[in-house]
């Protein structure tokens, strides 16, 4: 298995990663049968708390790899039969990997939270109108109140969240009205912005994001780590080097999109469509020819038209069960 990039380490995939290194084990006969798996040790292998691991372990149940027990976390029982607990230190040489891979989660604990806050909210604000409780995040991930906070301040930054002057953190709900806001902000503020920065765009950056779009239109699927990568690469990384911080933070702030689509990869497995792929991929190939303007504007195109869609998706959400949320979120309406 190889090293965890940067864009692997989002929790939304987190979860996907680490249930496919229990999988592969499981399936390859690495790990015995038997064996027993707990959610604290495997998040203290894996760098991360214990909510990914959590639904990695759900997944792997609803697969048939582990069964439940008279004791405490999973048992490795591919076979379904009556099996002995085997309960041993759970480390790299359990699961047939080699001590040097890389899984441990380095990044500062605040860079975490935000993540994982982030993406809680982002899956369940489309449901409805959210209360988060400080205190109540700091037990659930085992973090102080204050690395809570923080995270939530960058949250806010981003817009997923607000604070009441009764210091109250609230969330969603996400509403067509908001979806469209962003996206009409977006269509105002993101061509003019790429005509800024696309001349300082090397090739090299540019054939690397065309290469990903040309790699998920060809596979005709795309794990939601590489849907992430994709809209950042077009919609953040080519804005990046914007000298006008006022309106690279508003830009920024426009998270809806993204939200719908973790939610609909999640419940439905549906990621995106052929129409999206081959907007953003006249964009780099337009970029990558110099036609600065012409790229502008069919971002401004691809804006539009990415409106009807996520409008269509959630509508689509409207009907959809809701979504499990952790403790710490109460939701109001």
């Amino acid at each position: 298995m190889k090293s965890m990039s940067a864009e692997d380490s989002r929790p939304a995939s987190r979860y996907a990663m680490i249930r496919q290194v229990l999988h592969d084990a499981i399936v390859n006969g690495a790990a015995a049968h038997g064996l027993v798996l707990l959610e604290a040790p495997l998040a203290d292998l894996f760098g991360t708390s214990r909510v990914p691991v959590r639904k990695a372990l759900n997944l792997l149940h609803d697969e048939g790899l582990i069964s439940r027990f008279d004791g405490r976390g999973y048992l490795v029982n591919p076979d379904g039969g009556k099996i002995e607990p085997l309960r041993l230190t759970l480390t790299h040489k359990q699961f047939g990997l080699d001590s040097s891979e890389e899984l441990v989660d380095t990044r500062p604990l605040g860079e975490r939270m935000f993540d994982e806050i982030g993406a809680a909210l982002s899956t369940c604000i489309a449901f409805g109108h959210y209360r988060l409780d400080e205190q109540s995040a700091a037990e659930y991930y085992g973090v102080s109140r204050a690395v809570v906070r923080e995270a939530l301040m960058r949250l806010r930054d981003r817009g997923l969240v607000e604070k009441e002057p009764y210091s109250q953190w609230l969330a969603g709900p996400l509403t067509a009205r908001e979806v469209t806001e962003d996206y009409e902000l977006r269509a105002c503020l993101e061509p003019e912005a790429l005509r800024q920065t696309a001349p300082d765009l090397s090739r090299e950056t540019l054939e690397a994001m065309l290469a990903r779009v040309v790699r998920a239109q060809n596979s005709g699927q795309c794990s939601l780590a590489q849907i992430e990568q994709i809209e950042e690469d077009l919609h953040h990384r080519c804005l990046a080097g914007l000298k006008n911080r006022k309106i690279a933070t508003l830009i920024r702030q426009g998270q809806s999109p993204m939200i719908i689509s973790r939610i609909f990869y999640s419940q439905l497995g549906i990621g995106p469509d052929d129409a999206m792929l081959a907007e953003h991929r006249l964009i780099l190939e337009l970029l990558l020819h110099g036609a600065f303007d012409a790229a502008a504007l069919n971002l401004k195109e691809h804006l539009h038209r990415a409106r009807q869609r996520m409008l269509q998706r959630l509508k689509v959400l409207s009907v959809l069960p809701e979504q499990e949320v952790p403790g710490y979120l109460t939701k109001l309406s």
